[in-house]
């Protein structure tokens, strides 16, 4: 790679990288010169654009965590629309994508990377689980402004067991993500109690 390459595409070429090996080798295999062996660039590149491995692994998380964003945006949108339940499924499905799923286990067992994300961003050291988190409190406090979700609805513990529940469905991918029905289901019986009738 030229040594004049501008930062912001050096940058999202490393991204790329880390992102596929992630993908392809997990938490263990994400280290530096696989990095850039996968982007094929010296592995002075990264370096020259951050301080150690952490601060990229840092900016790389923050910069996958962003793109949460859209999902959650369209789950807000989604109130009073559709069903509770179908919207949540549909939700928690996008959230916990492939990628998504692969970073929090790298978040979990790097320290220096849990302490740098709680820098960077209140609420950060568990990112994407915080997102998914607020995303889906979010969604529940609306429907229940609108009714379709009991007024005594205990918000806080239906968002952990969606968030928990969904997390656990999505973390074992061997036998590949689960299916929308298995989905659906874990989020009916979440909100079994609270969701209320379709008036007659």
């Amino acid at each position: 790679m030229p040594t004049g390459v501008h930062l912001r595409d050096a940058r999202r070429q490393l991204f790329d990288a880390a992102e596929r090996v992630l993908l392809r080798d997990g938490p263990n295999g994400l280290t530096s010169r696989a990095v850039t062996d996968e982007a094929a660039c010296a592995k002075g590149v990264l370096h020259r654009h951050f301080t150690d491995f952490d601060a990229f692994l840092t900016e790389f998380v923050l910069d996958r965590t962003a793109e949460l964003e859209a999902h959650a945006r369209a789950l807000r949108a989604a109130v009073g629309t559709g069903t509770v339940a179908d919207n949540l499924t549909g939700a928690l499905t996008a959230l916990f994508g492939p990628v998504p799923v692969a970073i929090i286990p790298l978040i979990t067992f790097r320290d220096e990377l849990r302490a740098r994300l709680r820098q960077a961003r209140p609420g950060g050291g568990i990112a994407i689980l915080a997102d998914v988190t607020t995303a889906v409190s979010a969604y529940l406090d609306d429907e229940r402004a609108t009714g379709r979700i009991s007024a005594d609805a205990d918000i806080d513990s239906l968002t952990l067991s969606l968030v928990g529940g969904g997390h656990l469905l999505f973390a074992d991918r061997d036998p590949g993500p689960p299916t929308t029905a298995t989905v659906h289901k874990l989020v009916t019986t979440v909100l079994a109690d609270v969701v209320q009738p379709r008036p007659r």
